[in-house]
């Protein structure tokens, strides 16, 4: 068979079998499409696809095919990673700034502190620690995975709770935006190569002149091409990071987070995230699925999954009661915020992924990391729905 033909197949699996289950076993509730998109992009991949029928697999996923697909899902993932930068709405949390910075500082030191613990715990055995990684950038690896808060996922499942645009809503945006602008700081951190600094240096204060120029720019051109001069400035910031050592999603990420969300209009924004989600992202959940190993020992595997959890639910509930408490909140805000603050799908995998990428983390461990970030954001929605419909008056507060 031809290979356009096995690519189209391929794609054909990719957006089939994850709608099917959402829309006739309707997991929406617990798990929104999103979720089951990486769900099915693990089961198609060679730990249970891969083993169960070895031929069907080699055929369809064979490495001609994998590079096809592995060449949408980077640039879908660079462009929802953008989005997630536009989204940022740093003018906002400046003028909340005591309230926004003690609760964003909590909700993700406190939960990196035991992300940290459990990376120590995970040194301690054979097979987590990747090949090209130093101890530190794998404890602070994994620290900071159970720290992050995935934007776009939050904005997706406080539409769906109907909170989005509540105070209470704008109130959560304001603590993840500050995150993170953390989460991709620590990776650069990770990244840092002193073999290449002067050319991570020599990118930074660039980057710096560039963005300048960049938005002196979209100040000035007309709106209709606006997007079209961001996507070429998206591209020349992720090769640039990419080549100076520090990967295209920091670049990507950089790129959105110099971009004025008030030069576009709001349902644009909406629009392309959504469709982002509809027609090109579930391809990075196949190649996602993919990367999944269970080499360690199943058994292992989930047993660090399980660790990785308790580590990143029990660190954000604990950080945002301890906020609740400086900050005199009612009683059970805290915990509505906290479960929200756990999604973690997306851009948690994506942080994940960048660490396979450079060895620092090996397929198992990233394995363990993944399950992680589907179980916690499986739980938000559950836990979320009863308490907020005791405490509705909690909607409304905008501080």
């Amino acid at each position: 068979m031809l290979l356009p033909e096995v690519f189209l197949i391929a794609m054909v699996i990719v957006f089939t079998l994850p709608y099917l289950i959402w829309r006739l076993a309707k997991t929406d509730y617990y798990a929104p499409l999103v979720v089951v998109q990486i769900i099915v992009g693990i089961l198609l991949g060679p730990g249970v696809l891969g083993k169960a029928f070895p031929d069907y697999y080699q055929f369809v996923f064979n490495p001609k095919v994998v590079l096809m697909l592995n060449g949408i899902a980077m640039w879908a993932v660079m462009m929802f990673v953008f989005v997630a930068g536009v989204e940022l709405d740093l003018v906002k949390a400046w003028r909340y700034r005591r309230e926004s910075v003690v609760t964003a500082a909590l909700a993700l030191g406190m939960p990196l502190l035991f992300g940290v613990g459990a990376g120590v715990l995970m040194l301690t055995m054979e097979g987590w620690l990747g090949s090209m990684g130093r101890p530190w950038q794998f404890v602070l690896g994994v620290g900071m995975s159970c720290a992050v808060t995935a934007l776009p996922i939050l904005i997706l499942l406080m539409e769906k709770l109907e909170i989005l645009r509540q105070p209470i809503g704008q109130r959560i945006l304001r603590y993840a935006s500050l995150d993170d602008i953390a989460i991709w700081g620590v990776l650069a951190l990770i990244l840092l190569d002193w073999d290449r600094v002067g050319r991570q240096g020599f990118f930074l204060a660039g980057f710096a002149l560039a963005g300048w120029f960049y938005r002196k720019l979209m100040q000035r051109i007309p709106q209709e091409d606006r997007w079209y001069t961001c996507i070429i400035w998206l591209a020349i910031c992720g090769f640039s990071a990419d080549w100076a050592g520090l990967h295209y999603m920091v670049g990507a990420f950089l790129a959105g987070a110099v971009t004025d969300q008030d030069w576009f209009q709001q349902e644009h924004m909406d629009l392309l995230r959504k469709h982002l989600l509809l027609t090109v992202m579930p391809v990075f959940f196949l190649s996602t699925g993919l990367r999944t190993d269970w080499q360690v020992g199943g058994l292992m595997v989930f047993v660090a999954a399980g660790l990785l959890l308790l580590a990143s639910v029990a660190g954000k509930l604990a950080g945002l009661h301890v906020a609740g408490w400086i900050l005199r909140w009612q009683r059970g805000e805290a915990s509505i915020i906290g479960w929200l603050l756990q999604t973690k799908a997306l851009i948690m995998i994506i942080f994940a992924n960048v660490l396979l990428d450079k060895q620092i983390i090996t397929n198992e461990t990233f394995t363990a990391l993944l399950l992680m970030a589907i179980v916690s954001t499986m739980l938000t929605v559950p836990v979320v729905t009863p308490k907020l419909a005791r405490l509705k008056e909690l909607i409304f507060r905008a501080d």
